[in-house]
C-alpha cells in the first residue's frame, strides 16, 4: 500500500518538476539573442588578455586603441575592435603561426570600457557608467542614486549618437509610473547620456 501512495504522490511531482525546468530553460533561450549576437564585441578602450601558450613573451595584457587596433610582439598592429574574442584567437594563431610552432591563442576581456553611459545632472552620483547586462533608462538612473529632491522628473532626455547625428530622446518620469507611455523606457546604448535637468 505504501508503495501506491509513493507513486501517486512521487511521481506526479517528479514530472511536474521536469516540466518546471523545462519550461524555466525555454524562457531562459527565449531571453538571448539568436547566434553571434550574444557573442561580445570587442570595443575601443577594451582591455583584453592575450595569452599564447608556452610563449610567455608574446602574452599581454593590451587595451584597444582608438583606431581600433592592439599591438602585439610578432603580429605587430591588429584589428581587434569590431570582432569577437574568439575571431581574435583565431588570427592571431594564423598570423603567428609561421614563426611559433602550432601557436595557441587565448584572448579573454578583462575589463570592458568600451560599453559606457553617463548621467549628468540632478541624480545622487552623476558620472560614467559601463554597460554590463541590458539596462533601462529607469535602471540607469536607479544606477546612478535615483533623483535629487529639485530634478525635474518629467524632463529627462537621453542624447543617442548614431549616424553621424545626435538624437534627443525623451522620458518623462511622472508618466511613466503613472503607466502612461510605457515604451519610453528604452535600452540604454553605448555612448548614450541621460541628462536629469
Amino acid at each position: 500500500m505504501r508503495n501506491v501512495y509513493k507513486i501517486k504522490v512521487v511521481y506526479p511531482a517528479v514530472c511536474l518538476a521536469a516540466l518546471l525546468v523545462l519550461a524555466w530553460a525555454s524562457v531562459l533561450q527565449a531571453e538571448q539573442p539568436a547566434g553571434s549576437e550574444t557573442d561580445y564585441l570587442i570595443g575601443v578602450g577594451d582591455v583584453l588578455e592575450v595569452q599564447v601558450w608556452q610563449e610567455p613573451d608574446l602574452s599581454r595584457t593590451v587595451t584597444v586603441r582608438l583606431d581600433g587596433k592592439i599591438s602585439l610582439p610578432l603580429a605587430g598592429d591588429v584589428q581587434a575592435a569590431g570582432i569577437t574574442t574568439s575571431e581574435l584567437d583565431q588570427f592571431l594563431e594564423k598570423k603567428i603561426a609561421s614563426l611559433v610552432t602550432e601557436p595557441a591563442v587565448s584572448v579573454m576581456l578583462t575589463e570592458n570600457r568600451s560599453r559606457r553611459y553617463f548621467v549628468v545632472g540632478q541624480v545622487g552620483q552623476p558620472g560614467e557608467f559601463p554597460i554590463e547586462f541590458p539596462l533601462t533608462i529607469l535602471q540607469a538612473i536607479a544606477r546612478s542614486g535615483g533623483f535629487q529632491e529639485w530634478a525635474k522628473r518629467e524632463e529627462i532626455k537621453v542624447v543617442r549618437r548614431g549616424d553621424g547625428k545626435e538624437e534627443l530622446l525623451n522620458f518623462d518620469y511622472e508618466a511613466f509610473v503613472k503607466g502612461k507611455n510605457l515604451q519610453q523606457n528604452i535600452l540604454i546604448m553605448p555612448g548614450d547620456t541621460i541628462i536629469v535637468p
